[in-house]
C-alpha cells in the first residue's frame, strides 16, 4: 500500500481537586495520509467523567488542502445510542443526513454565504492537527467560522450541523516529553470571543502539537469549569 499511517492513543484525566490525576477517558486515533494529499482520521473516544458516559466513533476525511470533505459521526450517550450522522462539504454547502432516537431521520442542506475554515470533528487528536492548516508566520491570532456536529461543548448531542467562531492564538515552540516521548511542539491556545454559538462559553483550551506534517497532539488542556487534561500515551509511525 502506497499510503502512510499513523496510529495513537491520548489519556484523558481531571485537573479537578477532588479528582486530579484521575483517568477521565480515552481516545484511539489512526490517521492514513495518502500519496495524493487526503487524510483520512478514524477517531474511537470514551468520556468516563461526568456523567452521563460518551462514546463517539468518528470517519473524517479532508483534500488536499486541509478542507473538510466528508464525515460520520456516531454517538452513545450513558451507553445508549444517541445518534449517526454523515456530513457532507462544499464550497456553498453543507449536507447532513442524521437519525436519534429523538429526532428520527433529519436532511439538512445548509447555504454557505462563504467556505467554512473547517469543520470541528470534537475528537481531541482534530482540535490540534486542524491548527496546522494554516500559516503562522504573519500572524498570532485567528478567527474561525467552523461548522461542528454538535455545538455541546462534549459533542453529546445528536449529530446536526451546526456554527460557531473560536479565535486560536499562537504561542511559540516548547520540547515536551509525555508517555509517548519527546516531542518538539508548537503551542497554541483557543479562545471563545464570547459570541461563539457554543451552547456555554468554551474554557481556554491550549494543545501542544508536534511540529511536523503531522501536527499530533502531544498534550492539551481546558480551562475551569472543564479542568480537563490529554496526554499522548502510545505513537506508531
Amino acid at each position: 500500500m502506497n499510503h502512510r499511517s499513523i496510529r495513537g492513543r491520548i489519556r484523558y484525566t481531571s485537573r479537578k481537586p477532588d479528582r486530579l490525576g484521575q483517568v477521565r477517558g480515552d481516545e484511539r486515533f489512526h490517521f492514513t495520509r495518502h500519496t495524493d494529499g487526503k487524510i483520512t482520521l478514524r477517531a474511537h473516544c470514551e468520556i468516563e467523567e461526568p456523567a452521563p458516559t460518551v462514546l463517539r466513533d468518528v470517519i473524517y476525511s479532508v483534500d488536499e488542502h486541509r478542507r473538510p470533505m466528508d464525515c460520520h459521526v456516531r454517538l452513545t450517550v450513558g451507553d445508549r445510542y444517541c445518534g449517526s450522522g454523515w456530513f457532507r462539504f462544499a464550497e456553498t454547502l453543507v449536507e447532513c443526513e442524521s437519525h436519534s432516537p429523538t429526532m428520527g431521520r433529519v436532511s439538512q442542506r445548509l447555504p454557505l454565504a462563504r467556505p467554512i475554515d473547517g469543520f470541528g470533528t470534537h475528537p481531541v487528536v482534530a482540535d490540534a492537527w486542524y491548527l496546522a492548516g494554516f500559516d503562522w508566520t504573519t500572524t498570532k491570532r485567528r478567527s474561525f467560522h467552523m461548522a461542528l456536529p454538535s455545538p455541546d461543548l462534549r459533542g453529546a448531542t445528536p449529530p446536526l450541523a451546526a456554527f460557531v467562531n473560536i479565535d486560536a492564538e499562537y504561542l511559540g515552540t516548547e520540547t515536551i516529553t509525555v508517555a509517548a516521548g519527546t516531542f518538539r511542539t508548537r503551542r497554541f491556545r483557543y479562545l471563545d470571543p464570547g459570541h461563539s454559538g457554543f451552547t456555554t462559553e468554551h474554557p481556554a483550551y491550549e494543545v501542544w502539537i508536534t511540529d511536523d506534517e503531522d501536527a499530533l497532539l502531544v498534550q492539551g488542556g481546558v480551562d475551569a469549569p472543564m479542568l480537563t487534561w490529554y496526554e499522548l500515551v502510545e505513537l506508531e509511525r
